[in-house]
């Protein structure tokens, strides 16, 4: 089956440009992660993990492997933009698929916003002369152009991006080995930062688990390229996305490893600076300030322009899926003509970054904790979806992936939100209530439609 023929038997035409390969979705997936993420949150991560920052990532990753499963099969089985709208809307039905959207708008929304004014917040500590509105307006304006001029463009500049960090990691790496060889700062080699048992405790996992499973966000932006994957391959979406998710789960667990080394018998940082530029010191204590700053404007510029560029894809797509829907405005369906993009969509997240990141400068918690919600909330809609899918409306016996794997990864994610910061759910349910005032008015107003399912 041709890939038009395939999406005409969801009731959409191809309007698109397939030209992504499974390298390409990949690479999208590790830049939408951060390879080096743990550089800026490695002091919380330690603090809360009572330095077993490596033990944290891998439990996160066991934890997360369900929800990127339960992707692999949804997009298998509806290869078309939108991600978890899509998939819950047909795999459940329209009303649930709406929420699901809705949920994950909060997400995507401000994944851009939160990336901006992170970044901005690192570059004015480093650069005090340059205002944190600049730094935000200059990357606002580079991503935009960028995405404006087509997938080919965001994916050739991933791949620089991609290059770039993991050049700085594996310096970082090779000088943190040869250091700890050296036994700077008493540091020697052991399997301490993976376990210390006298320290272990259930509850330590747990809390261990909610910061892991926060530390994956974004390999599930890949489903949203599901109509410009190359040849139209169905299996490319599923198989980027479980392998992206353990390719940055390894690079994180040996950056982690080498870091922690470093400070031998330490439990936690000092709140405040220390806490913050913890990962940054130890760099410092690798190789010096020149290392220092590299990895600090690396991890900054990896953030603003990297991974907000491919979240403003990402973003760009669901708005675009759900507008085409007519579940949002359907001025936001409208493709570019040469360039194959949804641009108005992509025009609109930037003024919305720019908007929400000028007025949110030094807000980090309450854009981290809303931003979470939305994904959370989402994937537990995913697992849902995957299990009436399959299981109930296809009698699917293939247990093991249709019902133990999404009821596990069911039971995680409910638990990471349950325990969620109190303005992360209240601004969440406040989100939720408004879609499902929008919902209604839509269905009043006869904009309500059944979503095709695969003929």
């Amino acid at each position: 089956m041709s890939e038009s023929t395939t999406l005409r038997s969801f009731g959409y035409e191809q309007e698109l440009k397939r030209s992504l390969s499974l390298t390409d979705l990949m690479i999208y997936g590790l830049v939408f992660m951060v390879p080096i993420a743990p550089f800026a949150i490695f002091g919380v991560v330690f603090n809360g993990s009572k330095g077993m920052v490596p033990l944290t990532y891998l439990i996160g990753l066991v934890a997360m492997l369900f929800t990127a499963l339960s992707y692999r099969e949804m997009s298998r089985a509806f290869p078309v933009a939108g991600s978890v709208y899509s998939y819950a809307g047909r795999g459940i039905n329209d009303n649930v698929g709406f929420l699901a959207g809705w949920a994950i708008l909060l997400d995507y929304l401000l994944i851009p916003t939160l990336l901006y004014v992170m970044s901005a917040a690192a570059l004015t500590s480093l650069v005090p002369g340059v205002p944190q509105w600049a730094w935000i307006v200059a990357f606002v304006l580079i991503n935009t152009v960028v995405n404006y001029l087509g997938i080919e463009s965001t994916a050739r500049l991933n791949r620089l991006f991609l290059v770039a960090e993991l050049v700085v990691l594996a310096v970082f790496i090779g000088f943190a080995v040869a250091a700890i060889a050296a036994s700077k700062n008493g540091a020697h080699f052991s399997f301490e930062p993976l376990l210390k048992p006298h320290l272990l405790t259930p509850g330590l996992i747990f809390g261990a688990l909610s910061i892991a499973v926060l530390s994956f966000l974004g390999f599930d932006g890949i489903s949203t390229l599901s109509e410009e994957v190359k040849d139209g391959d169905r299996r490319l979406v599923g198989r980027a996305t479980v392998l992206a998710l353990c390719a940055v789960a390894v690079l994180f667990v040996i950056q982690t490893f080498v870091a922690c080394l470093l400070v031998p018998g330490r439990t936690a940082f000092a709140d405040g600076d220390a806490t913050n530029n913890a990962f940054y010191d130890i760099a410092w204590i690798a190789g010096g300030g020149w290392l220092k700053v590299t990895v600090a404007v690396t991890s900054a510029l990896a953030t603003g322009i990297a991974n907000s560029m491919v979240a403003q894809a990402a973003t760009s797509r669901l708005l675009y899926s759900m507008a085409r829907d007519r579940k949002l405005p359907s001025f936001l369906a409208h493709i570019h003509p040469t360039r194959k993009i949804p641009e108005r969509a992509i025009l609109f997240v930037s003024v919305i970054s720019l908007v929400l990141g000028l007025a949110f400068v030094g807000q980090l918690d309450l854009l981290s904790s809303l931003v979470n919600f939305g994904a959370l909330f989402s994937f537990l809609l995913l697992h849902v979806s995957v299990f009436v899918h399959f299981v109930l409306r296809n009698r699917s016996r293939r247990w093991h992936l249709h019902l133990i794997g999404p009821a596990l990864g069911f039971a995680i994610i409910a638990y990471v939100l349950i325990n969620a910061d109190m303005r992360a759910k209240i601004g969440g349910i406040i989100w939720l209530v408004i879609g499902a005032a929008v919902l209604l008015l839509y269905k009043r107003t006869g904009r309500g439609t059944e979503l095709s399912l695969e003929d």
